[in-house]
């Protein structure tokens, strides 16, 4: 995979001085889109739209440096993203009296120190070699260790997570500001990332895409099952803004607002990410990714900048998913599917053009309209192919065609992507990579 994304990139080579008519072209359309959607939508909707897909945008940054800069694939994107939107509701929802006026906060605390005294213990099993245990020997003791105290800690969990369901439903939250939780979010999802990344990036491409969908799976497993500290599928709601909401300034100004937020994230975004990919750290991630031998040979850490560039993806994906929780004012750990949070990410990637963060943008606001807008226009056709053929016809109608205008959805990204691997495999506006030859 990785000598066929070479071979493409040198069909791709352009002269750094040619004029940008593709982008204005490109932009000029898709704005042309969201002044018509705004016109026949209405404001309040089209807003939010733009503030949904400013949120992709970010999670799209996070798959093209990953997947365009680096060459990994990585198809847990719906982990991460839910890893935000929990820490977006952690920090934000207000504090829960009757979790934190009991003695539970004390006995949560308790079983989770004896939990990483139980890590440290199996850790220090596994390096018995070192003072002369033979490898045999300490791989059992370490499995024993692990399997014993894994018993006793989840035990002693259960036992005080069931009593924080039935006195208080769940622990609540911190009561402090939307944006401390986008940021600790941030901060969660590169920490998974680089633990992830120190397992998973030695695996080849394809198992890595697989490894990362079973890692996101786990985590979505764990978040909806975990009453005491997500409420599961009773979801949290609502979940506080980091500006002025609704009740406060009306639909409109509140999400035209909110959309100012993500907008000066996504431009502070661009800015360090085109700093990052023109600097001599950039050049040296792309000759990574491209010859990974030669790279090798000239004395780069292959291992440190594939897990850097890894964890800096996982912590927008975390960034741009609190974001979007917040925005949707709801937590629900069943709402996180790997078709809106991880196949559409990767859809954007495609069609903007991996390794182009110019292009991630705008295939992330591309695409998002085209998901959104695919479900009222089918709706639209259908009922005007209905009308047509019980006035002409005498058909009788089915009744559910609202649910399958909503399918439709699934029908025009399978088109789109299959269109765009075949006319534009590199995406509408392909990384542009110098010839200094």
């Amino acid at each position: 995979m990785n000598a066929q994304r070479t071979e493409r990139r040198e069909d791709t080579v352009v002269a750094p001085s040619r004029f940008p008519l593709r982008e204005i072209v490109l932009f000029g359309a898709l704005l042309a889109v969201i002044l018509g959607i705004y016109m026949v939508m209405g404001t309040a909707y089209s807003t939010r739209m733009l503030v949904e897909a400013s949120c992709y945008a970010i999670l799209a940054l996070g798959l093209t440096i990953q997947w365009g800069y680096a060459g990994q694939f990585n198809a847990g994107v719906m982990g991460f993203v839910a890893l935000g939107g929990f820490s977006a509701m952690l920090f934000s929802v207000p504090v829960n009296n009757a979790f934190w006026g009991t003695e539970l906060p004390g006995e949560l605390g308790r079983v989770l120190l004896y939990s990483a005294a139980a890590a440290v213990v199996v850790y220090g099993a596994t390096k018995l070699d070192r003072i002369g245990v033979p490898k045999k020997l300490r791989t059992v003791i370490a499995i024993v260790l692990a399997v014993v105290l894994y018993l006793v800690v989840i035990s002693m969990l259960r036992s005080v997570t069931g009593e924080i369901q039935s006195r208080a439903g769940f622990i609540g939250g911190f009561g402090l500001p939307a944006w401390t939780g986008w940021i600790f979010g941030g901060a969660l999802a590169g920490a998974v990332g680089y633990f992830i990344g120190h397992i998973c990036l030695g695996l080849r491409s394809d198992y890595l895409a697989i490894a990362t969908l079973g890692i996101a799976e786990i985590i979505k497993a764990f978040l909806k099952n975990s009453d005491w500290l997500t409420r599961g599928t009773a979801t949290v709601s609502p979940l506080p803004w980091p500006t002025p909401g609704p009740s406060e300034l009306g639909f409109t100004l509140a999400r035209a607002l909110y959309l100012s937020v993500t907008a000066a994230m996504i431009a502070v975004i661009f800015f360090l990410l085109h700093r990052a990919y023109h600097a001599p750290w950039g050049r040296m991630i792309r000759a990574i990714r491209d010859n990974e031998i030669s790279a090798s040979a000239m004395g780069k850490d292959i291992n440190k900048r594939r897990l850097e560039i890894f964890v800096l993806g996982c912590i927008l994906m975390g960034i741009g998913g609190g974001a979007l929780a917040s925005f949707n004012s709801l937590f629900d750990p069943n709402g996180y599917l790997p078709l809106n949070h991880t196949f559409l990410v990767l859809v954007m990637v495609i069609l903007g053009g991996p390794g182009n963060n110019l292009g991630t943008i705008f295939g992330a606001v591309a695409v998002y309209i085209i998901w959104l807008m695919s479900e009222p226009l089918a709706l639209f056709l259908m009922q005007g192919a209905v009308s047509i053929g019980e006035g002409w016809f005498g058909w009788q109608p089915p009744g559910n065609l609202d649910s399958r205008a909503l399918q439709a959805r699934v029908f025009v990204i399978g088109l789109l992507i299959t269109l765009v691997l075949r006319f534009a495999p590199n995406g509408l506006l392909p990384e542009k990579v110098k010839h200094h030859g």
